[in-house]
C-alpha cells in the first residue's frame, strides 16, 4: 500500500519514508491538474477568429485574453508555491482546481471580452496556485526511482496537452458541440476541475512536522507592485492602436518605471530587514544566471508570439477551419519529442553550443516559414488559396517539423543549464520559481509585441480590404522577423555562456 510514514518528517515537511512507486488515482489528479494549466494556455489560438465574430473581439482584446492569463500565472507562481508551503500543498492544489474551474465558468459565460478578460486574469491566478503543488507533491510524496517516473510523465503530458491545445482545441470549436462553440473550450474545464478536486483526498497528507509558517512569508508587497509594473508595461503595447495620443503611452510607461523603482527599493529594504522577498534580486549578480534567464525570456515569447500569429494567418487569412490549422501544428510536435529525446545526449558531448544549434534551427524554422507563405504562388492576387486547396499546408509539414526540432532541441535542456548557474543550493527554490515566471512572462511579451506587429484589418474591415492574404501573409513575415532575430538572440547569448564557461575552467586549470 501507498502509505505515508510518520515516524519523522523531512525538513521540507515531506514524509521521512516515500511511497515506492505513484499510486495511480494520485498520479491521474496531479497530471490532469497540469494538462489544464497548460492545455488552457494553447487552446484559445484557435478560437481566436470565433471569437472575434461572436464577440467582436479586437486583435488588442485577443492579446489581453492570451496575455493575461500568462502574466498572473508567472507572477504569482512563486507566492503559489509559498502558500503551498503555508497551508499544505492538497489544499492548494484542491482549492486552485475549484478556482480554476469557476474561473473557467466566467470565461465559457461571458457575455463580453471585458468579462472574458477578467475571467482568464482570474484563470491564470488559480493556475498559479495549482500548478507549482503538482511538482513538490511529485517530489515529496515519491521515492527516487518512482520520482524520476512521475516526472517523466510529467513532461509527456505538459507536451500532450500543449498538442492538444491545437489539435482538440480545433476539433471542439470546429465542432460546435451543444452550439456552444468557443466557449466549450473553457467550459469542459469546469467536470475535470471539480471531479480532480474531489479526487484529492487520495492525495497523502504532508506531515508538517514543527515547522511554522504564516502568510508574513510572503511578500505581498512586492508581487502587487511588480505586478502592477508588468500590466502598465503590456497595456500600451496591445492598446497600442487605441492610443491616438503618444503622450498616452509615455505616462503608461513613466508610471510603469516609477513601480519598477519602488519595487526594487521595497525589495532592498526587505533584505535588509531580513524579511521574505517576491524576488532575491542578489541573484541577479550572477552574470550567467541573468543572461540565462534572458535567454528563457526571448525563447519562450517567440513560441507564443508565432502560435498567436499562425492561428490568425490560417484562419482568417487563409480561411482554413480551426481543426485544419490546429492539425497544422502536429508536425512540429513530433520534432519536439524527436529532439527532446536527444537533446540531453547532445548536451552531455556537446555543452551549450547543442542548445544553441537548436536556436539556430529554431530560426531557420522561422525563416523559412516566412518564405514559403509570401512566395509568389501563395499570393492573394494571383492563386488564392481556399480550405480545399491544401497546397499550403503540405508544403508547410516540413518545415513545421524543422521548427519543432530546433524549439525542442533548445528548449528541453535549456532550464536546467540556467539553474546549474546557481551554485548555493539555499537558493535554488528561487531561482526556478524565477524561470518559471520568466517563461510565462516572455510568453505575455510576446502576445504584446506581436499586436504591435502584425497589423492587420479589423474583423469588420475585412471583407471591404482588397487583397486580403498578402496582408496577412506580409504581417505574418514580419512577426516572423522578430521571432528570427530573437532566436539568434538567444544563440549569440549562448555562445557568450559557453565561451565564459571555459575561460572560467582554464583560468581554474591552466593545465586544460
Amino acid at each position: 500500500m501507498n502509505t505515508i510514514s510518520h515516524s519523522s518528517p523531512s525538513r521540507d515537511g515531506a514524509p521521512a519514508t516515500a511511497p515506492a512507486s505513484p499510486r495511480g488515482i494520485v498520479l491521474f489528479v496531479l497530471l490532469s491538474g497540469g494538462f489544464m494549466t497548460v492545455f488552457d494556455l494553447f487552446v484559445v489560438n484557435v478560437a481566436i477568429p470565433a471569437l472575434q465574430h461572436d464577440l467582436a473581439a479586437t486583435l488588442a482584446n485577443i492579446g489581453m485574453i492570451i496575455a493575461g492569463y500568462e502574466l498572473t500565472f508567472g507572477c504569482l507562481l512563486m507566492t503559489g508555491s509559498r502558500l503551498g508551503d503555508i497551508f499544505q500543498r492538497r489544499k492548494m492544489f484542491s482549492l486552485g482546481m475549484l478556482a480554476f474551474g469557476a474561473s473557467s465558468l466566467l470565461c465559457g459565460l461571458a457575455p463580453t471580452t471585458q468579462v472574458l478578460i477578467v475571467g482568464r486574469l482570474l484563470q491564470g491566478a488559480a493556475a498559479a496556485l495549482l500548478f507549482p503543488q503538482i511538482y513538490a507533491l511529485l517530489k515529496v510524496l515519491y521515492a527516487e526511482t518512482a520520482r524520476r517516473r512521475a516526472f517523466a510523465l510529467l513532461g509527456m503530458t505538459l507536451g500532450l496537452a500543449a498538442i492538444a491545445g491545437q489539435v482538440l482545441g480545433g476539433f471542439l470549436v470546429e465542432g460546435n458541440f451543444y452550439g456552444l462553440g468557443w466557449r466549450i473550450v473553457f467550459l469542459i474545464n469546469l467536470p475535470i476541475g471539480l471531479v480532480c478536486a474531489f479526487l484529492c483526498r487520495y492525495i497523502p497528507q504532508e506531515n508538517r512536522g514543527s515547522r511554522k509558517t504564516s502568510l508574513s512569508d510572503l511578500d505581498l508587497g512586492g508581487v502587487a507592485l511588480i505586478t502592477a509594473a508588468l500590466f502598465l508595461i503590456l497595456l500600451p503595447l496591445l492598446e497600442s492602436r487605441s492610443f491616438s495620443h503618444p503622450a498616452l503611452m509615455l505616462a503608461y510607461m513613466g508610471g510603469a518605471l516609477v513601480l519598477l523603482a519602488v519595487y526594487l527599493a521595497h525589495e532592498k529594504r526587505q533584505k535588509r530587514r531580513n524579511l521574505p522577498m517576491a524576488i532575491d534580486l542578489s541573484l541577479l549578480t550572477n552574470i550567467n544566471f541573468t543572461l540565462g534567464i534572458l535567454v528563457v525570456l526571448v525563447i519562450y515569447s517567440t513560441a507564443t508570439s508565432f502560435f498567436l500569429c499562425f492561428a490568425l494567418l490560417m484562419q482568417t487569412g487563409h480561411g482554413f477551419s480551426p481543426l485544419v490549422s490546429g492539425s497544422l501544428m502536429a508536425p512540429a510536435s513530433v520534432g519536439f519529442v524527436l529532439a527532446s529525446l536527444i537533446a540531453p545526449k547532445m548536451f552531455h558531448h556537446f555543452g551549450i553550443r547543442s542548445v544553441a544549434l537548436g536556436t539556430v534551427a529554431y530560426a531557420a524554422g522561422f525563416a523559412a516559414l516566412a518564405m514559403t507563405v509570401n512566395g509568389p504562388e501563395f499570393s492573394g492576387t494571383a492563386h488564392p488559396l481556399t480550405p480545399d486547396n491544401l497546397t499550403l499546408p503540405t508544403m508547410m509539414l516540413p518545415i513545421q517539423f524543422l521548427l519543432g526540432f530546433g524549439q525542442g532541441l533548445s528548449m528541453t535542456p535549456l532550464l536546467n543549464i540556467v539553474i546549474g548557474f546557481i551554485t548555493d543550493h539555499h537558493h535554488t527554490g528561487m531561482a526556478s520559481g524565477m524561470i518559471a515566471t520568466m517563461q510565462q512572462i516572455g510568453g505575455a511579451f510576446g502576445v504584446a509585441i506581436t499586436g504591435l506587429i502584425f497589423r492587420v484589418p479589423t474583423p469588420d474591415a475585412l471583407q471591404n480590404t482588397p487583397h486580403l492574404l498578402d496582408l496577412y501573409n506580409g504581417a505574418f513575415a514580419h512577426v516572423m522577423i522578430y521571432a528570427i532575430c530573437a532566436a539568434l538572440c538567444a544563440s549569440i547569448i549562448l555562445i557568450w555562456l559557453d565561451l565564459r564557461g571555459k575561460n572560467a575552467r582554464q583560468a581554474e586549470n591552466p593545465a586544460m
